[in-house]
């Protein structure tokens, strides 16, 4: 029994023994760090299937894995060159956030050809992982209830992830349909404005009123923007109606011979 017991005090003392030998030669290699490339490589390598494991967990059917696991490799990089030992820190729990602002940085900039919120991205993200396993699990497609349970979301979260993920890789409205060239999105889709006739219409009339006087362009003025009545014109330039009125016929004639002139 004593022996026994003695055997086991030893076993203890020596697996501890070495965890701390281990602690030790790693933090010898985080000193020579700076000074030597080759450390500073056998550093990366050690923790690289620490990094490769947390790509995974974006994993998906549409981005390459090993897009994800250079992105991943690159935030590693990062988390060893700014680690600092002695903060008494453990570098997985410091790299983990490095990388994995990497991996986001990635889908915001590369991948996401429509900006969505953070959040929604990482709802979109967990949903195709989640339908991933369980289709994998199911052997069919789960449904969006069954993925909200796996993925502790809402339904109405996972549907929208789903009609956003669907949107995220819009279609060009250059993109011709059945080999049609006069079926592509632009032509069936589009119509005329009609106010770009109407801006054209009213920059020929605001070239063609320069060329009247004052006292017509004033009459005009009056009747077609102020709505006022010849008689309401009359009173108030001081000129009889039947003026008012030939007033506005030349200068209605005059603006049409210029508009066809142009």
């Amino acid at each position: 029994m004593e022996t026994q017991e003695l055997s086991e005090g030893r076993g203890v003392r020596g697996g501890v023994s070495g965890i701390r030998r281990r602690r030790s030669a790693e933090y010898d290699l985080w000193e020579r760090r700076d000074s030597d490339p080759m450390v500073r490589e056998e550093l990366v390598r050690r923790y690289m299937p620490f990094a490769i494991k947390l790509a995974n967990r974006y994993r998906n059917n549409v981005e390459s894995f090993d897009d994800l696991m250079q992105v991943a490799s690159v935030g590693l990089i990062n988390a060893v060159n700014r680690f600092d030992p002695s903060n008494g820190t453990a570098f997985a729990s410091f790299a983990s956030p490095t990388i994995n602002g990497e991996l986001k940085r990635y889908f915001r900039d590369r991948v996401w050809l429509v900006r969505v919120p953070r959040g929604l991205q990482e709802e979109i993200l967990s949903v195709d992982r989640v339908s991933s396993e369980l289709s994998a699990e199911l052997h069919r497609d789960p449904t969006s209830v069954e993925v909200a349970e796996r993925a502790n979301l809402d339904q109405k979260q996972v549907d929208e992830a789903i009609l956003a993920k669907a949107d995220r890789s819009p279609v060009s409205l250059d993109l011709t349909m059945d080999d049609d060239e006069n079926r592509a999105p632009t032509i069936t889709l589009g119509s005329e404005d009609p106010g770009y006739r109407l801006f054209e219409d009213q920059d020929e009339i605001r070239n063609a009123v320069t060329s009247l006087g004052d006292t017509e362009r004033l009459v005009l003025r009056l009747r077609f923007i102020d709505e006022m009545t010849q008689s309401e014109i009359a009173d108030r330039i001081g000129y009889s109606q039947m003026h008012v009125s030939r007033l506005i016929r030349r200068s209605l004639e005059s603006l049409n011979d210029e508009a066809m002139a142009a």
